[in-house]
């Protein structure tokens, strides 16, 4: 098994980040990792995306475990390998929110893949995180 997590806090509240990761469509307007992305369905547990990173081939991953306001987790299924990425909130005292992704390699040809795919998937978390957190502060929450 591979894995990596970062995390970083924001003065929004878990309702206002929640909002911005719930609104999938709009993920390449504060994501630059993604170009373009097509979901079939409601953001909930099951549902399929087509997620494509700039220049590259789009890469199919299902949503697995959806709990509004605190976490979601997306998994990306190759057959020998799984990448699976935890999308967690943690409510700070201060009233903001400590934004926390992890992803794990998990599967027969993880001790190969892991190390050379890993890092290349998570290297732009702080960047992403940052903007989802920018992205969340600039708009009001929903409750």
């Amino acid at each position: 098994m591979w894995e990596y997590e970062y995390a970083a806090d924001s003065t929004a509240n878990p309702a206002a980040v929640w909002a911005v990761w719930a609104d999938v469509p709009s993920w390449p307007a504060w994501n630059a990792g993604v170009a373009e992305i097509a979901v079939d369905g409601p953001f909930a547990p099951g549902t399929r995306f087509t997620m494509t990173p700039p220049g590259e081939e789009p890469i199919s991953m299902q949503l697995t475990e959806v709990v509004p306001g605190e976490r979601f987790t997306d998994v990306m299924d190759a057959g020998d390998f799984q990448v699976t990425t935890v999308h967690r909130l943690e409510a700070l005292p201060t009233g903001g929110t400590r934004v926390v992704y992890r992803t794990e390699i998990t599967g027969p040809a993880a001790g190969h893949v892991g190390p050379e795919l890993g890092p290349a998937i998570t290297a732009d978390f702080p960047d992403v995180v940052a903007a989802l957190c920018r992205q969340a502060e600039a708009v009001p929450a929903a409750g």
